[in-house]
């Protein structure tokens, strides 16, 4: 295992947020309408709809198996498949949506609140950063252990 903060300070930041969406789904309505979902969302969720929780269970399951890629990166877990290409993936999914804050299409979105938009934008940003970090610091590990896994040693 190779000591990356980075890498597993992003994994924990993927699984804080995959917990925070399981949260809105007990959360209901007001957790939706408090985390910008949207209106529209939330007003499905009242009338009772099984479609707002599908949809944030699956982002959830999403975030949850982007912090194994980012575990298993730094060994904490076994090895996943198509390591560096998904944690290459990860980062430039996270930096596009951190980089909606600079698009002014983003906020042209009746939906969604401006501020949400800011803030949201600026935390996953933080995400992409973290990630793209660790996964930089960890190319080195990442190729030895997959050119030694393709030996098989």
């Amino acid at each position: 295992m190779r000591r990356n903060p980075w890498l597993i300070c992003g994994g924990w930041l993927s699984l804080a947020a995959a917990a925070l969406h399981i949260a809105c789904i007990f959360g209901g309505p007001d957790w939706y309408r408090f985390f910008g979902a949207g209106e529209p969302i939330a007003q499905v969720a009242e009338r009772g709809s099984w479609i707002p929780p599908l949809i944030t269970l699956a982002i959830a399951a999403v975030l949850a198996i982007w912090a194994a890629y980012a575990f298993a990166g730094v060994g904490l877990i076994r090895r996943l498949p198509l390591m560096r290409t998904a944690l290459v993936g990860i980062s430039a999914i996270y930096l596009a949506r951190g980089l909606l804050v600079v698009s002014p299409a983003s906020f042209n979105r009746p939906d969604l609140s401006a501020d949400f938009m800011l803030w949201s934008s600026l935390i996953v940003l933080v995400y992409g950063i973290v990630h793209a970090i660790g996964t930089w610091r960890a190319w080195g590990y990442l190729s030895r252990r997959e050119v030694s896994h393709a030996l098989g040693s």
